[in-house]
């Protein structure tokens, strides 16, 4: 497995795999890999000859310094369970490399971008898909892989994919959760053992409304006051949002008429977790 750290020495190396009629993958994350990351490779692996993974923590999505100054980077372990997973290459750059003295230029993502976590987290999608633009023009993939727990980023990124003519496949994967159903997050390990143990409340929640909406329940105060009587007899969860909304422009609805989304921000202690699942029709 190759390391690699700057743009032009990446794109030399896809451009010598491309050259080989190769097909290249890339999974970009922010490092402390779980099971969930190493999905994404095995999807990557599975449409592709070559996967390069990308590991930056971005300091433009982070409102607020605390939370950046908290994120975990063991970055050593992370480059073993790449190899372990079969990476081919980790496109790794620094803060400097990426944003470069006299650096000013960043993406403006449209209205996917201002509800749910767009509203509680200002800044958070343009520094997001700033980072993405970056990376996959250094990367410059043939297939792109991101996972379906972030469903706004996602949404967002296969916009700014299409309007950019970036040529790259934006696929979208299922969200791994573990054995409790709680969703696979970096995050995850900043929780102490009784907040861990909440936490499960965040699944529980959506598979209550789920299980309603299955039942015939369209009308959305409804789902979401399901999910938030959950979270709410949960002491150690504190409620950001709950929201269903259009699963194509995120905008929120009075009634499921077409396929949509619950997304749900939760706090325990200063670990904040996102999570959603589809209503769809």
């Amino acid at each position: 497995m190759e390391l690699i750290d700057s743009p032009a020495a990446m794109r030399s190396w896809t451009t010598a795999h491309r050259r080989n009629g190769r097909v290249v993958g890339c999974v970009p994350t922010m490092g402390a890999l779980h099971e969930g990351h190493l999905y994404l490779v095995e999807v990557a692996r599975r449409r592709t000859d070559v996967v390069v993974m990308s590991i930056f923590v971005n300091p433009l999505q982070f409102n607020r310094r605390d939370d950046f100054d908290r994120y975990p980077r063991p970055l050593a372990d992370d480059l073993a369970a790449a190899a372990a997973a079969g990476v081919d290459a980790v496109y790794a750059p620094t803060a400097a490399v990426m944003y470069p003295s006299g650096y000013e230029t960043h993406v403006e993502p449209g209205p996917l971008a201002d509800p749910m976590e767009g509203a509680g987290r200002p800044g958070h999608f343009r520094g997001m898909a700033t980072v993405v633009l970056k990376l996959l023009n250094a990367m410059a993939p043939d297939v792109a892989v991101f996972g379906e727990k972030d469903f706004q980023q996602l949404a967002i990124i296969r916009r700014m994919a299409t309007d950019f003519d970036l040529g790259t496949e934006i696929v979208g994967a299922p969200t791994r959760r573990e054995d409790d159903g709680l969703a696979m997050s970096s995050r995850n390990r900043r929780l102490s053992t009784s907040e861990r143990a909440a936490a499960v409340c965040v699944p529980r929640a959506l598979a209550a409304a789920a299980a309603q909406h299955i039942s015939g329940e369209r009308r959305s105060a409804e789902l979401e006051a399901v999910a938030r009587s959950v979270i709410e007899a949960e002491p150690l969860a504190r409620l950001e949002y709950v929201r269903v909304a259009d699963a194509a422009t995120l905008q929120a609805v009075e009634m499921i008429t077409a396929d949509a989304v619950m997304a749900i921000a939760v706090w325990f202690g200063e670990v904040r977790l996102i999570d959603n699942r589809r209503l769809d029709t």
